[in-house]
């Protein structure tokens, strides 16, 4: 009925997240809120690690894509479970390490890595350092060699594979700003110019197509791609390298009208290619990374709402607006995101109502869904807008001023503070 297993409703009519009553939520910690299932999560980071065991004989590792819902509780958690992680700045690297998360399964991401991110990357021995262009790999050679270390990296490559999904979250294609293109040489170069270098060891190559994507064969197709320039790289230098990076972008469901494939159908044939296609070219099966973010904390989450004013504007539309808006959740303004909205305290209630949710913030184009069902609501309603686990918390900012919601987590029927709220004084705490 729900876009998550861990969705439900009580005999109240209230809805429940990971057996928690979102009302009480709402009411013992204030809203907004983002809250998380923990026992979701940790049941998608464990049938992810199960499928490196079973598709690859557990020759590879899953790396949890931090920049999807950053915080140090998910860092241990994804530790626990016997994850790596994919950091994209200096920020997310000092989470992990605040929390002890074991540096050699770290990989440092990112289109324009600053000297002093790489300079922190390199001291605290984070495993691998993806390299995105020319300029980035000359500057790791430089901070490497100042250091007396080698750092080991791998080379981001645009495979130029259409995965289907918005414009604005296509990353593979030639025309991105992200890593090196193939058709015009760039990675190859980019290869043989790090071949030269003493404090640089390559030993893989990344990519990653997109997100929110329903299709397997896009991610068919990139694993053909890189493993044909993998076979280039070794029949033009010698070198055969040991890692291929496949990336992320596995879609979840945000409708009920979504229909994603499960984890483990990409994962079955996308090996299926791997073993195939290697074998083909001469190749050993290299080390496969996969980088699940969405997929892992999409779902398990949910943000919970006030309403305020309800505005009817005859034969125009119906406005709900809540305490919140594009300040802890700017999907739809940048995406136009989809998501389902569920009146909590009425979950069990037909929802015949078509309404648009507006934020709280100055801006006309604060809203978080239009034209979208929900049941009738009033003043003092809680809202829920589900599958808010992955890009929102982190994504949150403080435009007009307004506090960024706090993160709890819920467990067996149990919650817990694991971001507090923020509070005024935290906001002035810079200015001068």
């Amino acid at each position: 009925m729900y876009v998550s297993d861990c969705i439900g409703v009580n005999d109240k009519g209230h809805l429940t997240i990971g057996g928690c009553d979102t009302v009480e939520l709402a009411r013992r910690f204030g809203t907004p809120v983002y809250v998380y299932d923990e026992m979701e999560i940790r049941r998608n980071c464990q049938e992810f690690v199960r499928s490196i065991e079973d598709n690859y004989a557990g020759n590879g590792m899953v790396l949890y894509a931090s920049k999807a819902f950053c915080c140090k509780e998910i860092c241990r958690i994804c530790a626990q479970e016997n994850m790596g992680l994919d950091v994209v700045s200096g920020g997310e690297l000092y989470t992990a390490l605040s929390v002890d998360f074991p540096v050699e399964k770290i990989y440092f991401h990112g289109n324009n890595k600053t000297a002093d991110e790489l300079e922190q990357a390199v001291e605290h021995n984070v495993g691998r350092i993806v390299v995105d262009n020319i300029f980035e790999l000359e500057m790791l050679e430089r901070i490497a060699g100042d250091a007396g270390k080698t750092a080991e990296i791998l080379f981001r490559i645009k495979p130029g594979i259409d995965a289907h999904t918005h414009s604005f979250v296509k990353t593979g294609q030639i025309d991105s700003k992200f890593g090196f293109a193939l058709e015009t040489g760039e990675a190859m170069a980019a290869v043989k110019k790090a071949l030269e270098m003493k404090h640089i060891r390559l030993v893989g190559v990344h990519c990653h197509i997109g997100s929110q994507i329903f299709d397997i064969d896009p991610f068919e197709l990139a694993a053909r791609v890189m493993l044909d320039f993998m076979a280039q790289v070794k029949k033009e230098t010698g070198l055969e390298l040991d890692i291929l990076n496949l990336g992320g972008g596995f879609g979840i469901k945000y409708l009920q009208t979504d229909r994603p494939r499960p984890f483990s159908d990409y994962m079955k044939k996308v090996s299926a290619v791997v073993k195939e296609y290697s074998a083909e070219l001469g190749l050993k099966i290299p080390y496969i990374i996969i980088e699940p973010g969405r997929s892992i904390v999409g779902a398990a989450g949910l943000t919970l709402y006030t309403v305020g004013a309800v505005k009817k504007i005859p034969d125009v539309r119906t406005y709900v607006s809540v305490d919140g808006g594009m300040g802890d959740n700017p999907r739809y303004v940048l995406y136009q995101s989809k998501y389902e909205v569920l009146c909590a305290n009425k979950a069990n209630e037909p929802r015949e109502c078509t309404a648009t949710i507006a934020g709280k913030c100055c801006e006309s184009g604060d809203l978080i869904q239009e034209w979208t069902s929900v049941q009738r609501v009033e003043p003092g309603d809680i809202l829920a807008v589900l599958a808010t686990g992955a890009y929102n918390y982190s994504m949150a900012s403080n435009y007009n001023r307004i506090c960024r919601p706090p993160v709890v987590m819920v467990k067996d029927g149990e919650a817990r503070i694991v971001v507090e709220r923020e509070t005024y004084a935290d906001m002035t705490r810079k200015d001068i």
